[in-house]
C-alpha cells in the first residue's frame, strides 16, 4: 500500500509544469496570435525558387518578385512623367502659337494707326477661333477681310508672324505706295499701280501730277472722279513702269471723261489712252509705237493708242 501511495504523488516540478499546460489563453492572446489567420488564405511564397499563381498580389512575396513589382512601379512613374511633360510642353506651344493680343507693324516712313488694324485684327480672330494661333493663321484671308472692311490700304499681311510676349503676337503688314493722288469729294483719293484706290497714305505723296482740262467742277474746287477712273490711271502708270517708262503727268482733255493724255518721262509728245480699253494692252501699244517713231525721228505732236491694234500720231 505504501508503494502505490509513493507511486500517485507528483514532483512538484511537474506540478507545476502540468498546471501551466492547464492555464487557458486569454481572449487577447488568441486574438494577438491568429489574428493573421482569420478568415484569409495565405499566398505567395518567400522563396525565389518557387513560383505561384498570382505571385504579383501575393502576401509574401519573394526578392525576385519585390525586383519585379518595384520596376514596375518605377515605369509607371516614368509614363506619368513623360505624360506630365509631354502635355505641359503642347500647352506651352499652345500659348506660344497663340494670338490672344494682335500687333501690327509696317516697314514704313509714317507710323500706323495700330488701334485701328488691331481692332479689326481682333474682329476677324473673334469670328475664326481656329486661327488665333500662328501656325494656322491665314493671312491672305486677313487680309481680304482687312480690305473688305474699310481698309483698302491693306495690301497683305505677312505670313511670318513673330513672338512678342506671352499670348502676344506681331503681324507684319504690308501697305500699298501710292502712284497717283487726286483729291475728290472732298478727300484726297490716292491710287497704286495697281488700280486700287485707297485714303490713308503712309508713304510720301507721288510725284505725278493731275492736270483737269474738262471743266467739270465740284464743290469747293475739288474734282470729282469715279474709283474706277482713278484705277485705270494706277493701272497705266504701272503698265508703263513695266514697258520701262516713268509717267510725269496725266491730263483729263476738255469736253471728254472717257480718255486722258499721259506725258512721259523722254518723250517730247503726249499719248492719248481710253478708259474703255485695257490699260496693259495700250501700254503695250504705246510702246511699240514710241520705239519705232524714235527709230523713224518722226517729229509728233502727239500719240494716240486708243484703238485697239492701232496707233496714230500727228
Amino acid at each position: 500500500m505504501k508503494l502505490l501511495q509513493k507511486r500517485q504523488q507528483q514532483p512538484a516540478r511537474r506540478s507545476n509544469t502540468s498546471s501551466i499546460r492547464q492555464a487557458r489563453p486569454t481572449q487577447a492572446d488568441l486574438n494577438d496570435r491568429y489574428a493573421f489567420r482569420r478568415n484569409r488564405t495565405l499566398t505567395g511564397s518567400l522563396s525565389s525558387g518557387v513560383a505561384s499563381a498570382g505571385e504579383h498580389r501575393a502576401e509574401f512575396k519573394s526578392s525576385r518578385v519585390q525586383a519585379h513589382d518595384l520596376r514596375h512601379h518605377r515605369r509607371r512613374l516614368l509614363g506619368v512623367l513623360v505624360g506630365v511633360i509631354a502635355v505641359s510642353a503642347g500647352l506651352f506651344a499652345l500659348i506660344y502659337q497663340s494670338i490672344a493680343i494682335p500687333r501690327v507693324t509696317a516697314d514704313t516712313p509714317v507710323p500706323l494707326d495700330h488701334v485701328l488694324y488691331e481692332g479689326k485684327i481682333q474682329e476677324y480672330l473673334s469670328g475664326r477661333p481656329a486661327e488665333r494661333f500662328r501656325f494656322s493663321l491665314n493671312a491672305d484671308a486677313l487680309a481680304a477681310y482687312l480690305r473688305a472692311n474699310g481698309l483698302p490700304e491693306v495690301a497683305g499681311v505677312s505670313a511670318d508672324t513673330k513672338f512678342a510676349g506671352f499670348g502676344v503676337s506681331e503681324l507684319t503688314l504690308t501697305m500699298r505706295r501710292p502712284a497717283v493722288a487726286w483729291k475728290t469729294r472732298g478727300s484726297e483719293v490716292y491710287v497704286d499701280n495697281r488700280g486700287i484706290a485707297f485714303e490713308r497714305n503712309y508713304y510720301t505723296k507721288p510725284g505725278v501730277k493731275i492736270v483737269d482740262r474738262t471743266g467739270i467742277q465740284a464743290e469747293d474746287g475739288q474734282v470729282l472722279a469715279s474709283n474706277r477712273f482713278l484705277g485705270f490711271i494706277g493701272m497705266l502708270i504701272g503698265a508703263m513702269q513695266t514697258q520701262g517708262y516713268t509717267v510725269t503727268q496725266v491730263a483729263l482733255p476738255a469736253a471728254t471723261t472717257r480718255q486722258i493724255e499721259v506725258a512721259v518721262d523722254g518723250v517730247t509728245y503726249p499719248i492719248k489712252f481710253s478708259v474703255d480699253r485695257s490699260a496693259g494692252e495700250q501700254s503695250e501699244d504705246a510702246a511699240r509705237s514710241v520705239r519705232y517713231l524714235a527709230s523713224r525721228g518722226a517729229q509728233v505732236e502727239y500719240l494716240d493708242v486708243r484703238v485697239s491694234g492701232k496707233a496714230y500720231y500727228k
